[in-house]
């Protein structure tokens, strides 16, 4: 399958048959690392990051991932570019994409990193913006994949803000044929328009979408248990507001023995313990979250070896 030269902004963007791809190469380069065989496809390519948000995972996951396949990283701090402050967007993509072979953003505003892609050279890759999180979910597919075997038959439920990753997990479970609730209470709920796409592929694929507020009737028989925190990256004044809005929606020992015994329980990092989820719950499930982790840098090792071919 050809994706090179694609841009990755969101999964809705792809067909099933891609996801499954860039999911089957994924699995290839994880089983490489672990054999300790190199696979330096990167050879002479240099990718270039810049954050306009501050990141753990997607700044280490993206640079040694990169380097691992043999190839180089420029990070790009936001001062030093200042997309659209310090010069227009376009000119800052004509310029980058000049130099590097792909570009990781992550960013505020969607329309920020659309702009970009319409003038760059190179393919683009959205790290996080305020609406979708599409390497995270990927990552979250793959492990699913590797917990489960198949998707077919599986329900995901997502406890929480209508978020980025909830906007993604929508769009991601609907392309493998997953079922997936999002609950949220009222006023955060998920995106119209990422709620009708999902549908849209939903009818294709075979695959549920239901949105619910209470979280004891939607966990029920939930394979697949999914929280994030209830106050994201610059949504800091609203936090203790949120505490309130969010507390029936916390990821606990009593919630969980609803859902089915043998499920598995993921967070997409970083956790507030004893907000969206306990202490206790996260850690007899830390080592699902922390694979989960893992699989961000192979599946977005997979991203960049499929889109730069």
């Amino acid at each position: 399958m050809d994706l090179k030269g694609k841009h990755f902004l969101t999964l809705g963007d792809f067909d099933p048959e891609s996801i499954f791809h860039l999911l089957d190469v994924a699995k290839t380069l994880k089983q490489d690392k672990k054999i300790r065989r190199p696979h330096p496809i990167m050879k002479d390519k240099t990718l270039a990051t810049i954050f306009e948000k501050p990141s753990l995972r997607t700044r280490i996951s993206f640079d040694v991932g990169f380097m691992q396949m043999g190839g180089n990283v420029i990070n790009i701090r936001k001062e030093e570019v200042n997309l659209g402050k310090r010069e227009p967007v376009k000119d800052a993509a004509r310029n980058i994409s000049r130099y590097v072979d792909c570009i990781m953003i992550r960013t505020f505003a969607h329309s920020l990193i659309e702009e970009f892609t319409q003038w760059s050279k190179v393919p683009v890759i959205n790290g996080l913006t305020d609406k979708y999180h599409p390497c995270q979910v990927l990552a979250d597919l793959f492990t699913v994949q590797e917990k489960f075997n198949d998707f077919k038959g599986l329900k995901l439920t997502y406890i929480g803000d209508g978020n980025n990753v909830a906007h993604s997990l929508l769009l991601g479970s609907s392309l493998v044929g997953m079922d997936v609730t999002i609950v949220s209470p009222g006023g955060y709920t998920p995106a119209k328009d990422v709620v009708t796409k999902a549908n849209e592929i939903a009818k294709k694929t075979g695959s549920k979408i239901t949105l619910a507020k209470n979280p004891e009737e939607a966990i029920s028989a939930a394979n697949v248990v999914y929280t994030d925190v209830w106050a994201s990256m610059g949504q800091e004044e609203e936090a203790e507001k949120r505490k309130k809005v969010f507390k029936d929606y916390q990821v606990n020992s009593k919630l969980i023995k609803l859902a089915d015994p043998n499920c598995i329980v993921m967070h997409c990092l970083p956790a507030h313990r004893e907000e969206e989820i306990t202490d206790e719950i996260f850690e007899i499930h830390a080592e699902t979250i922390f694979d989960q982790a893992e699989n961000r840098m192979h599946a977005q090792n997979a991203i960049m070896a499929c889109l730069l071919g």
